[in-house]
């Protein structure tokens, strides 16, 4: 019996989390996949644990600080909103889809991160935004990914948009993805859909609107099955649901930056804008990087680690770790930073200068400013209760497997696997447990 993968959809419910299992396991259309799916119900993210660098790691197999995606945004001190790892250039080395695609596989990705521009991808809708006051959501999508495939789906199903808004983009997502399914019949489909995500952002983790955003995303996934029932290919269909972080409460906001500021290590001019700095706080929400920018590099390392320790000393300041950047990278995460710090549960960083150096956050906060949230992540994966899920069933997978536990990173491999495609050397492995016949081992 050949058990070869021929065609694969892997949905990404953004901030899907070990916590979410009770719930989902009796979600009618998670359990037609569960009836003979196999899972692993703690799967370790990664650090810093954000959505850019997460789903650049699930098709890389890779820690950040090999594929290089080390956040969400780029290092813009000052910049009111920065530009974000949007592009496939921001990634090292291979992917899941090129890899499909050298093997002359058809691949389409839907706002799948880090695919701008991405060559190997045959019908794609990146995740970007317009960032500049002289651009428009679709001129910079058309842009950076397929011109026709966009205009088509746009025709069809840019009514059901209200911009960026949730639940309506994850609407017209999956109307693109059900239509995707069955015209373009794609052998490795990549789709990315981020309304829990946003209502745990707003509400919190455990909020009634994140709970209904499950029940939406379970309803999003029976258009998909019954659209690959209809479609012919089902059973020829490898079904991978994954999240790529968890989710923590916070409310207060740490301005790292403030104190950098008043200490003289960053300089602004007559409208407060930053002209000149010497160390800067690039958040990832739950940690934060701090990078070095000056002649006297240690001086003001010195400077900057007189700082953090002041802070540490006194919880409600908020900093729970100080790593530096060497333990950083043993982490995965970028070692070019000067220190890493991690944020006590209830905290987390911003980039602002003009914001006193904490801030608690209210829900009229979150309503009038976007950069405000009642629950984020970006923590350490070692923090407790934050692993993500993993669920596959359908061609291929050997069912009703359950893997205790297993790494982030391990998902690339084992999906390679499955389509027999190779990504090399990787820093995770195939989980074989999952796998009824393995056509090609890649990864360690």
């Amino acid at each position: 019996m050949d058990e070869q993968t021929k065609y694969m959809i892997v949905i990404s419910f953004d901030c899907l989390a070990s916590l979410d299992f009770e719930r989902i396991k009796t979600l009618p259309n998670f359990q037609r996949v569960f009836q003979k799916g196999s899972y692993a119900k703690n799967v370790k993210t990664i650090y810093p644990s954000v959505t850019y660098p997460c789903h650049a790691t699930i098709v890389t197999g890779n820690y950040p600080n090999r594929h290089g995606v080390v956040n969400n945004t780029l290092l813009q001190p000052g910049a009111a909103s920065p530009d974000w790892n949007w592009y496939r250039s921001a990634i090292k080395g291979t992917t899941l889809y090129d890899e499909a695609n050298k093997s002359h596989l058809t691949t389409a990705a839907l706002l799948w991160p880090v695919t701008g521009k991405a060559k190997g991808i045959q019908y794609n809708l990146p995740e970007i935004f317009p960032n500049r006051p002289w651009q428009n959501q679709i001129l910079v999508s058309l842009m950076s990914g397929t011109p026709s495939y966009q205009w088509e789906l746009n025709k069809r199903f840019g009514h059901i948009r209200k911009g960026l808004n949730q639940p309506e983009l994850d609407d017209f997502v999956l109307e693109s993805t059900v239509h995707t399914i069955l015209t373009k019949a794609p052998n490795l489909l990549l789709v990315h859909f981020t309304d829990l995500d946003t209502m745990r952002h707003h509400y919190g983790v455990n909020s009634e609107e994140a709970t209904n955003a499950l029940h939406r995303h379970d309803d999003r996934l029976g258009r998909i099955l019954d659209a690959l029932e209809e479609s012919g290919r089902y059973e020829d269909t490898t079904i991978v649901i994954l999240g790529d972080h968890s989710a923590l409460d916070v409310n207060k906001a740490i301005h790292l930056n403030r104190i950098f500021l008043e200490k003289g290590l960053i300089t602004v001019d007559a409208k407060g804008n930053i002209k000149d700095w010497q160390a800067y706080c690039n958040g990832c929400d739950g940690s934060a990087y701090i990078y070095l920018n000056s002649n006297n590099e240690k001086e003001t390392k010195s400077a900057v680690k007189e700082i953090l320790d002041e802070l540490i000393v006194d919880p409600s300041n908020g900093v729970e770790q100080i790593m530096t950047g060497e333990e950083a990278g043993r982490r995965g995460a970028d070692s070019a930073c000067a220190f890493m710090v991690e944020a006590r549960k209830g905290y987390y960083f911003l980039e602002h200068i003009q914001s006193e150096y904490l801030k608690e956050i209210t829900q009229d906060d979150v309503w009038k400013n976007n950069k405000y949230m009642l629950a984020c992540h970006g923590f350490s994966p070692e923090k407790l209760d934050y692993t993500t899920f993993f669920l596959m069933s359908g061609k291929g997978v050997q069912p009703n497997e359950i893997v205790p536990f297993m790494h982030l990173v391990d998902i690339g491999p084992t999906l390679a696997s499955l389509l027999g495609l190779n990504l090399g050397q990787t820093d995770g492995q195939v989980i074989e447990q999952f796998i009824k016949a393995n056509p090609v081992l890649v990864g360690k």
